[in-house]
Parts: C-alpha cells; sequence; structure tokens
C-alpha cells in the first residue's frame, strides 16, 4: 500500500499577502484574488492526497476554503512562515507519524491535479522538492515517510533544500512550478489554464 501523503499550505491573511501582485486586479479585490488563488491551488490538492491543512494567520479570513474539503486551522506562532509549517507538521504527526508530509505553497491557481500526482510519483518516499519556475523558490516540499519535513523557506529556499538533502524533482510539472507573485506571473498562469476561482474572479473583474 502507498503511504499516504498529507499536505500543508500556509496562507497570510488575504488582505495583507501578495504584495507584489497588487494592480492585477482593482485594489479592493486584491483579497478575494488571493483567496482565490488559494481555492485553486487547495481543491487540485484535495483530489490527490489525503489531507489538506491550512495554516492561516487569520483563519477566518480563509474559512471558505473548507468548502473545497480542506482543513484549517491557526498558525498560533510567530507569523513565521517555517512556523507555521512545523505547526501543521506536528499536527499532522500527531494522527499518522509514518505519514509523508509536504509543504505547498498557497499560489499555485494552475495546479493540474495529474502533475501534483507525477511529483508525488517522482518522490518516490524521498525528502524532495519542486522548484519553482525561476528555479530559486520552492512550490512543493516533502518529507520521506515518518521523517522530519525541516522546511526551509524563503530567499533562495530550493538551494536551502537541495543542501539539507532534499532531491530536486526532474519533471516539467509547469503548474506545479508556476507560483504567482507579479501580475507576469499571474499572466503566464493563465497560459496554462486558471482554475476556476482566478478564473471567474478575474473574469468579473474585466466585466465590471
Amino acid at each position: 500500500m502507498p503511504v499516504p501523503v498529507d499536505l500543508i499550505v500556509p496562507l497570510k491573511p488575504p488582505r495583507l499577502g501578495k504584495s507584489r501582485l497588487r494592480g492585477a486586479v482593482a485594489d479592493a479585490r486584491h483579497p478575494a484574488l488571493v483567496l482565490a488563488l488559494a481555492a485553486d491551488t487547495v481543491t487540485a490538492a484535495v483530489s490527490v492526497v489525503r489531507r489538506v491543512l491550512v495554516v492561516a494567520a487569520d483563519p477566518a479570513a480563509v474559512a471558505t476554503l473548507r468548502e473545497t474539503g480542506a482543513e484549517v486551522v491557526g498558525e498560533h506562532g510567530a507569523g513565521d512562515l517555517n512556523a507555521a509549517l512545523r505547526r501543521g507538521e506536528a499536527l499532522l504527526r500527531a494522527d499518522d507519524p509514518a505519514a509523508v508530509v509536504g509543504a505547498l505553497q498557497a499560489d499555485l491557481p494552475a495546479l493540474r491535479p495529474e502533475e501534483l500526482t507525477a511529483a508525488l510519483a517522482e518522490a518516490g518516499g524521498r525528502r524532495a522538492f519542486a522548484a519553482d519556475a525561476a528555479g530559486t523558490g520552492t512550490t512543493l516540499l516533502l518529507s520521506a515517510p515518518g521523517a522530519a519535513l525541516e522546511p526551509r523557506f524563503g530567499a533562495g529556499s530550493a538551494f536551502a533544500h537541495a543542501a539539507t538533502g532534499a532531491v530536486p524533482l526532474g519533471l516539467p510539472a509547469p503548474s506545479l512550478r508556476r507560483d504567482v507573485d507579479t501580475p507576469a506571473d499571474l499572466a503566464r498562469a493563465g497560459e496554462l489554464g486558471l482554475g476556476r476561482h482566478t478564473g471567474q474572479l478575474l473574469c468579473e473583474g474585466s466585466a465590471a
């Protein structure tokens, strides 16, 4: 039997997140765009893995993500991304110490379930990561079964994860690697095909 996989998706308050993305939509709709990115990411992930746990700085602001099948909990910490991931890891490990635990960024609106599935298969139970399209960041980090996740997110996280023994995944997986930090990134994600939540929000904005 395959080892179960549980993913953690960390999320800042939508009103504060993705500052470099401002201008992609009207300022009043920016929080809704941030939440739509996360909703499309989580929707793809819940169709592939056993559990998706959103660790949110403001759980009430992202409560609608529960409608996707994800669980939502509060950070209860200093607001640091890696600390949020460690909290999520502790909660998941308490229920299943032997599982694979992963961290998935919340800004992958074009994510295809089949590409996430392929990434899990390539990891093959190893601690592994998928670098972003630029090659410097990390969109997905996976632990080995029952082993520590050891998140090193931040500037140059791909190099930091490789330096701590994580295996870089080689599959193309453009939708898994296309995170969205800027309006240009959003346009590139649109070329891959946006998920329903982000696509609908942008359509509504263009019609306004």
